[in-house]
């Protein structure tokens, strides 16, 4: 998306213009390379913004840099234990995507001026679930902000993975993760509650260190609250910790065709 909006404008953004993304500390490696890598490619201004609550001023945001992001979850942790009163997002209140990347978003560019603007979000034209969604309700976080209307220039143009797949395959850089159809369970927050445990266990094995700070934000917020079903991610499949022991057991204690729930950190 961002590549045709250069094409069409002789190379370089439009006036007015900013090109956002969200840090949570949760993302792989490869996508912080992956944003800088479109930075410097392209020739692009891409601001990074993370999470911060201030007290004092209310704002939502800072400003950080490839070199400066988080990359232990540490704005993920500060929104779970905000103002002393630990909570843990979950498939019913996925606070998460508001609080960690639309609410900073819309409080940056209000510090920068801006009170109404179009948001361009990538989704393709096969995501229909997706985009029958914004389209009922094009306003900012889920319609609530009435003075930003979301865009989805890829589906109004009908492009599909298929099609994007195409167009990285011809380029110099890519994001390098394990890519399967045009999915790589491997995206957004590394082992995301939304996922399927299954996957979320493949993911384990791959990399069991990956668990630790999942099992540890559940942990905290036992301990803060008292153990029970608000202090998991999710209440219907084992806590981290457990599905960690379960990797290093070697036991595969999930269903194989469990389907994720469908999530774009951007809805």
């Amino acid at each position: 998306m961002l590549w045709r909006v250069l094409q069409s404008n002789g190379g370089k953004l439009p006036d007015e213009t900013v090109v956002l993304f969200a840090n949570t500390g949760k993302e792989c490696d490869e996508t912080l390379d992956f944003v800088n890598d479109c930075a410097a490619n392209w020739n692009v201004p891409i601001t990074w913004i993370e999470y911060k609550y201030e007290e004092e001023t209310k704002d939502r945001f800072k400003v950080v840099n490839y070199e400066s992001a988080s990359r232990d979850g540490e704005p993920f942790a500060e929104m779970i234990q905000q103002n002393g009163k630990p909570f843990l997002p979950n498939p019913v209140m996925r606070i998460c995507t508001a609080r960690l990347k639309i609410k900073p978003f819309i409080a940056y560019l209000r510090s920068i001026g801006w009170t109404e603007w179009d948001n361009m979000v990538g989704i393709r034209a096969d995501e229909q679930r997706r985009v029958a969604k914004i389209r009922a309700n094009p306003g900012e976080d889920g319609g609530a902000v009435k003075s930003v209307e979301r865009l989805m220039p890829l589906a109004d143009a009908n492009v599909t993975k298929e099609i994007i797949g195409d167009f990285w395959r011809n380029q110099s850089f890519d994001l390098r993760l394990p890519n399967h159809n045009g999915v790589t369970m491997h995206g957004n927050c590394d082992l995301c509650f939304l996922k399927s445990a299954s996957q979320i266990q493949s993911l384990i094995i791959e990399k069991p260190e990956r668990a630790i700070w999942w099992a540890k934000m559940e942990a905290s917020v036992a301990s803060a609250t008292g153990y029970g079903p608000n202090s998991l991610f999710r209440k219907d499949r084992p806590s981290y910790a457990a599905m960690l022991q379960y990797s290093k057991e070697q036991r595969n204690m999930f269903d194989p065709n469990e389907e994720a729930i469908s999530c774009f950190c951007g809805e």
